[in-house]
């Protein structure tokens, strides 16, 4: 068993660079601490909404004063915020003691949202996004946008000792008052150690007040996640805000455990400030729900609170300032190197509008030429073209039996060698 009790903070970006082998020190990257602040732009919000109610978010077409400086590969980039969770989970001994690091890890990737009420951008059909932090965070991410209809980002990340994967695809409505968006993608995390395998996927995210009064956001729901090869199951439940509640708001409770469904671990705390697990030694079932007795509570991760001004910079962590820095040597298909978020990010909206409608208009023709070519084919008895994924394939996932996209683990090495043949033109 794990006896060591830490707090997770991978933002702090304090930790030396691993030393080679030779006497020399490889210089460690200095990245950016701040971005332009947001402009004061005023806009007819109701004008622009108004059309929008029961529509499919990912239909609707909106300026970037909606938005932030972000595509949507980049959000779920910033999951791994604090994946130094999933490395202290890999040195547990107990499957279950590693099923609640996992818990609290899904937990953790929805403390950015706490007052993050723009939209990212929503990500051309091919667009990819790369996170190279090995160097300081010991991980290394990779998304692209896989399809059109439905809208699915597929993401592989991989730490020292652990990797993840996950189809990003939702279902959204606005309702006038709120908007809704249902994730319905699944993530799939294992061990190499241990060969453990989880799986889960997200809960229902609602932000308030789309019209009338501040903006907020909640998230709620149930959350099942299973190690497939133990049979260790944590239940959560994030507890919906209500103004007649007297939980505390932003409350997540669960349960770990194991194959013969005998409660081993407590986990309780809030989403957007900290998670507790506490080792169950005792279960009273004499009244009708069972009742815990525990040891004592272990404090798991904390927030790590934004940098100081990130109300100007969009309330951005220390990790999301940096996720549209330029690089160099990225995939031209990069989001770092799509213009209209570029202009975002400096400050230049009416140029960044424009474009985007560019880059929108070019995308559907595209889409409406390759229909047209999979309807003359259709016609000559041909099979049709469709769009194929430059670094990710569709396969059949041999825990669950349902088809995923996974990495076809090519990219690391075409960026080598700087090889991007193949990457379809995306940008103007």
């Amino acid at each position: 068993m794990k006896k060591k009790a830490t707090r997770s903070n991978n933002s702090d970006n304090s930790r030396e660079a691993p030393k080679p082998a030779t006497t020399a020190l490889i210089p460690k990257r200095q990245r950016r601490l701040i971005i332009s602040p947001k402009p004061n732009y005023s806009l007819n919000l109701w004008g622009i909404m108004k059309n929008c109610i029961g529509k499919e978010l990912s239909k609707i077409p909106m300026p970037v004063n909606f938005s932030e400086p972000l595509s949507m590969l980049q959000r779920i980039t910033e999951d791994f915020e604090y994946a130094s969770l999933l490395d202290e989970a890999a040195e547990c001994e107990d499957s279950t003691e590693q099923l609640a690091y996992v818990t609290v890890f899904t937990i953790s990737s929805y403390s950015t949202t706490i007052n993050r009420t723009t939209k990212p951008f929503n990500p051309l059909l091919g667009e990819t996004y790369e996170c190279d932090r090995t160097d300081d965070l010991g991980w290394r991410s990779l998304a692209e946008q896989v399809s059109h209809h439905p809208p699915t980002a597929a993401l592989c990340t991989e730490g020292k000792n652990w990797r993840l994967w996950q189809e990003f695809t939702m279902g959204s409505k606005f309702r006038g008052k709120y908007l809704q968006i249902i994730p319905t993608g699944i993530a799939h995390l294992v061990f190499e150690k241990s060969g453990n395998h989880y799986t889960w996927r997200k809960v229902t995210t609602t932000v308030h007040n789309i019209i009338v009064g501040k903006l907020w956001v909640d998230h709620h729901g149930e959350m099942d996640i299973k190690n497939h090869k133990t049979g260790d199951n944590c239940h959560l439940k994030y507890y919906p805000y209500s103004y007649f509640s007297r939980d505390k708001p932003r409350k997540v409770t669960g349960v770990v455990t194991d194959s013969s469904d005998a409660a081993k671990w407590v986990i309780t705390g809030t989403w957007d400030t900290q998670m507790e697990i506490a080792q169950v030694l005792q279960v009273d079932e004499s009244s009708k729900r069972p009742v815990f007795q525990t040891g004592p509570k272990r404090v798991l991760w904390t927030r790590v609170l934004p940098p100081p001004g990130s109300d100007k910079m969009y309330f951005f962590t220390q990790l999301a300032i940096q996720l549209n820095e330029p690089e160099d040597d990225v995939a031209p298909t990069d989001s770092r190197r799509r213009p209209d978020e570029r202009l975002m990010e400096d400050g230049n909206w009416d140029e960044a509008n424009r474009v985007k409608v560019q880059l929108e208009e070019k995308q559907r023709a595209k889409r409406k030429k390759m229909e047209a070519e999979a309807e003359d084919c259709l016609k000559r008895g041909e099979e049709p073209p469709c769009h194929r994924p430059m670094w990710f394939k569709r396969e059949k996932d041999e825990i669950t039996g349902e088809m995923i996209f996974k990495s076809t683990d090519k990219y690391w090495t075409c960026k080598e060698n700087s090889e991007w043949t193949g990457c379809p033109d995306i940008y103007l």
